[in-house]
């Protein structure tokens, strides 16, 4: 007698709100309550929105710390017929969250892979940014140390596209100003706390944003960064800028600011770094002396 082969479960990829919990979809909510396990990033946060919709369905942790070992265990089930959704503490799984080797896994293993949509920070982002949205570069999030930040944004320079990171508010302001940098004065937008109550679009130009998000009051929250792919073009910005370092720091000293805060503020509203306008600032005191 042929023994009957054990149908496989399916591993759902289950987008959750960003924010708003009215963002979920009713999809969603079905899934989340049929499946035998759901595979949380974090299980408090996800408990929060099951509490809300009275689903009671078992969970799991699985993140970036224990993804290796929870994706053999997690397969186990998947081909011992149970199905399992995967979701981040907020947006789409796979999105700079954890999700990836786990699919792998799975269709390594002929397991079915579904994707249930729904939020994504950087789409919803992007889409409301008023930046061209035909074509875009999404590069996760920026790394933390300024070497490799600034390599990385050397690197997608010259795409002709527009760019989109998310970044922490801690480094926001040093972002923006090696952004201006090394990509040049361009239109940007920080889109901070996403379809919450605090939701803000701050637009301007790079100078502009280094210069509003330096103090820790107002970079708070979730970022996403969008980068317009044009470098403004102002010939008359060029031929007599409004740049010269050593005469904003005058002007800040003049408002009160000691000479190393006048410094930093000067170099975060041109979109320099501090080596820089230091070196700006001698260069320009120089040849105002010969």
């Amino acid at each position: 007698m042929r023994r009957m082969t054990q149908p496989k479960g399916t591993l759902y990829l289950v987008a959750t709100p960003i924010g708003n919990l009215e963002d979920i979809t009713q999809r969603a909510l079905r899934v989340l309550a049929e499946v035998s396990l759901i595979a949380c990033e974090d299980t408090r946060r996800t408990g929060v929105l099951l509490a809300r919709f009275q689903i009671k369905t078992k969970t799991a942790s699985y993140h970036e710390h224990n993804e290796q070992e929870r994706a053999a265990e997690l397969c186990a089930m998947l081909e011992a017929g149970k199905d399992i959704a995967v979701v981040s503490d907020a947006g789409t799984p796979c999105i700079s969250d954890p999700g990836f080797r786990l699919v792998r896994a799975a269709i390594e293993r002929g397991v079915r892979v579904v994707p249930v949509p729904g939020a994504a920070a950087f789409v919803a982002a992007l889409v409301a940014s008023g930046l061209p949205t035909d074509e875009f570069y999404f590069g996760g999030f920026l790394p933390a140390r300024t070497h490799a930040r600034r390599a990385r944004l050397t690197a997608v320079k010259q795409l002709s596209a527009t760019l989109v990171f998310y970044e922490a508010p801690h480094r926001i302001a040093h972002t923006l100003s090696d952004a201006r940098e090394i990509l040049g004065e361009r239109e940007a937008v920080v889109a901070r706390e996403l379809t919450k109550v605090y939701e803000e679009f701050a637009r301007g130009r790079l100078s502009e944003l280094a210069a509003r998000f330096s103090t820790e009051q107002a970079a708070r929250g979730e970022m996403v960064l969008v980068i317009d792919r044009k470098v403004i073009e102002d010939e008359a910005e060029r031929e007599a800028p409004s740049s010269s370092v050593a005469e904003r720091v005058a002007e800040l000293e003049g408002e009160g600011l000691d000479h190393r805060a006048a410094l930093k503020r000067a170099a975060r509203e041109l979109g320099l770094t501090r080596d820089e306008a230091y070196r700006r600032l001698v260069s320009e005191r120089a040849s105002a002396e010969e």
